[in-house]
């Protein structure tokens, strides 16, 4: 199995922010929890507040679709339903 890794931006909408931020919040202790789970840093735009990204990396594509499939994963998007502008995945390979 080839490590992945994982470049998530999320793009709130302007008067959601705070909202999607909490939310995005929310699932790094359990997504760091679990298994296959190398790293999963948010990171937040300094001049453009609104902007989010995830930089992850997993020991498989297999286990970060698992994670794709988690409880934790699935009530973040009902909570952020309608708050996100944009939200853009690339899976990359570390060269």
């Amino acid at each position: 199995m080839s490590r992945l890794t994982v470049v998530a931006n999320i793009v709130a909408k302007p008067d959601k922010i705070d909202l999607v931020k909490a939310q995005l919040l929310k699932l790094i202790d359990v997504t760091r929890a679990e298994e296959g789970c190398i790293n999963y840093d948010l990171h937040q735009d300094n001049d453009v507040p609104a902007h989010f990204m995830f930089y992850e990396n997993w020991e498989s594509r297999d286990l970060w679709l698992a994670h794709m499939d988690s409880q934790h994963l699935k009530y973040y998007v009902a909570a952020t339903e309608g708050a996100v502008e944009e939200f853009v995945l690339n899976e990359m390979t570390q060269l």
